[in-house]
């Protein structure tokens, strides 16, 4: 193969007019020029030159859209993936920067919450177009599972209750017998993690818990946050969500599954003014905790299946946005995968409404 001596093409040559990408450039675009004033404060005038903090943005999004399972995978994406350098805002000749870097810039996002503002400018960019909801809301939880494994979980006071099963270096462990719980145990790897298990038919993993707040109009999530995995998590976090809502004078709903109908979430919502659109448990000793106060009306049928969007979130962000299982340990930093994840979420369905993003829009 023989080269031309002189080239003249452009970035935006090689990706074409409809992209989903394009779309969703234009949307990080608006949301990055109004942070713009937090990175000025953020990163010094001077010394040594960073990554520009709406490259790495850019670049952490990417990340997420295309399962990249590294850091060091995206840079070495970087060198030749001409789609890629045009997310991010680098020249075709622009030199690449070196992962270690990469990861100790993130970790300034983890100081400053940048991830945070940028979920909510999102938001507010979305609000700007009429596209969310005041008054209806869903509200679900997921596990995430911990980058740590069960032989990891050791008893808190130093003892060793773990029985060597065969020979080499990852011998098997025999814990039968030995009784194992959050109040004796804990993550030597992982110390934030819990060991926890959805139901009695499944076996227990350390994990987190993740849970999100999504309104009923464009389904798109309005609040999302990370916990410790335990029994009442899913509750604690959904009236903490309804708490940080914007103040309203009418009356709201909030959609749930069968785990978040008990009397003290129910109660909870009520309290604030909001009709606890949750699932009946008939199953549950004592009976469901709705009645027909809440059941007779057609506002809780529609509530009832609209709220299975969420999982479509979730569904997303465990196969492309791998919070199956996080590579993250601590809580801090679940929590913000979590919610990066969840913004690129948003930023896929926002970017097919066309009255989200207009066409013909510069990107």
């Amino acid at each position: 193969m023989q080269e031309s001596l002189f080239t003249v093409a452009k970035l935006e040559d090689f990706v074409p007019e409809d992209h989903p990408l394009r779309a969703i450039r234009h949307l990080v675009n608006a949301a990055l020029t109004q942070m713009n004033p937090r990175f000025n404060g953020i990163y010094a005038p001077n010394g040594r030159d960073s990554i520009a903090p709406e490259k790495l943005i850019r670049a952490l999004l990417l990340q997420v859209f295309y399962t990249i399972r590294s850091e060091r995978q995206l840079c070495e994406q970087l060198r030749y993936n001409l789609l890629f350098r045009w997310f991010v805002g680098l020249a075709i000749d622009d030199p690449i920067w070196d992962h270690s870097t990469f990861s100790k810039n993130r970790d300034r996002l983890l100081e400053h919450q940048i991830v945070e503002e940028l979920f909510a400018e999102v938001l507010r960019l979305a609000d700007q177009q009429g596209l969310l909801s005041k008054e209806h809301f869903s509200v679900d939880g997921t596990l995430i599972q911990a980058w740590a494994s069960q032989k990891s979980f050791r008893p808190k006071d130093g003892s060793d209750d773990q029985r060597p099963g065969g020979g080499g270096r990852n011998a098997q462990a025999d814990w039968k017998g030995r009784p194992r719980s959050n109040d004796t145990h804990a993550s030597t790897t992982d110390p934030d993690a819990r060991s926890y298990r959805k139901s009695h038919n499944t076996a227990a993993i350390l994990c987190y818990q993740g849970h999100a707040l999504m309104e009923n109009r464009s389904g798109l999530v309005v609040s999302a946050v990370v916990t410790h995995a335990d029994g009442f998590g899913e509750r604690r976090a959904a009236a903490a969500m309804l708490d940080a809502l914007p103040r309203a004078s009418g009356r709201r709903s909030v959609g749930a599954d069968k785990a978040y109908d008990t009397a003290d979430f129910v109660g909870a919502c009520r309290e604030r003014n909001v009709s606890p659109h949750v699932a009946c448990n008939d199953t549950r000793i004592g009976g469901s905790a709705i009645d027909g106060r809440t059941t007779r009306h057609a506002g809780y049928r529609l509530s009832q299946k609209v709220r299975k969007r969420i999982e479509e979130h979730f569904g997303w962000a465990k196969t492309i946005g791998r919070i199956r299982q996080t590579v993250f340990r601590g809580l801090r930093r679940v929590d913000q995968q979590f919610k990066l994840t969840l913004t690129a979420s948003n930023l896929m369905r926002l970017g097919r409404m066309s009255i989200a993003v207009p066409a013909g829009a510069p990107a």
